[in-house]
């Protein structure tokens, strides 16, 4: 059976809310604008090449990235998206393998696995701060593909993921880009950076695969 690798924040995981509230506190510290369109501008999966674009200085990278993850610990997590766990189980029983390629940090990230129960159903696993190269670059895709064992495969695999850069890394490795639709990123900027379907969320896009609820 074919892979799909999913992203997590804002995809799997309802984040986008703190990550945006996490983002726009760090950034008024040091006296810096952020609103939704400079967000959208600036965001790349890479955060310190997304912090620079947005104006913070070199020598206060590592203080605004650390001070970001105190934030975004201080306003907590949402959970999963609906229906997130019970489709993710679905696939696996009609025999997928799935993995995860994510700009999150792999300490806050795994966390989340282990407590919303979906660590076993997601084993090949790329993160933000993995020595690896950031999203769109096709690596981080490439080596899950790799560690799922359906490298041969790539044509029919799937990536998953609601920002355009998501998108542009499966194209650059040759997968189906499956969008998902978020209140940041629109539809039209998923299309235009190569999905090739969108769903308003992950439930949906399993119901059409697999048919019914």
């Amino acid at each position: 059976m074919d892979a799909i690798v999913f992203d997590w924040d804002g995809t799997l995981m309802d984040t986008l809310p703190a990550i945006f509230d996490a983002n726009l506190r760090v950034l008024a510290e040091i006296g810096l604008p952020f609103d939704e369109d400079r967000y959208r501008a600036a965001y790349v999966p890479d955060w310190r090449l997304m912090y620079q674009r947005l104006g913070v200085p070199d020598a206060e990278l590592e203080w605004v990235g650390a001070r970001w993850l105190e934030l975004y610990g201080e306003i907590g997590e949402t959970g999963l998206l609906p229906r997130v766990a019970e489709s993710l189980r679905r696939l696996a029983d009609a025999g997928f393998v799935m993995g995860l390629v994510t700009a999150g940090h792999r300490g806050v990230v795994e966390g989340q696995l282990e407590r919303y129960g979906l660590g076993n159903l997601l084993r090949a696993r790329v993160f933000g701060n993995d020595p690896i190269a950031s999203k769109p670059h096709p690596d981080p895709l490439l080596l899950v593909l790799r560690q799922l064992g359906r490298i041969d495969r790539i044509a029919t695999a799937r990536y998953i993921g609601d920002v355009p850069d998501d998108m542009r890394m499966a194209r650059a490795v040759g997968t189906l880009g499956i969008g998902i639709e978020s209140t940041i990123w629109t539809r039209d900027a998923l299309l235009a950076a190569g999905a090739s379907a969108i769903y308003p969320g992950v439930a949906e896009f399993v119901d059409d695969l697999l048919g019914g609820t």
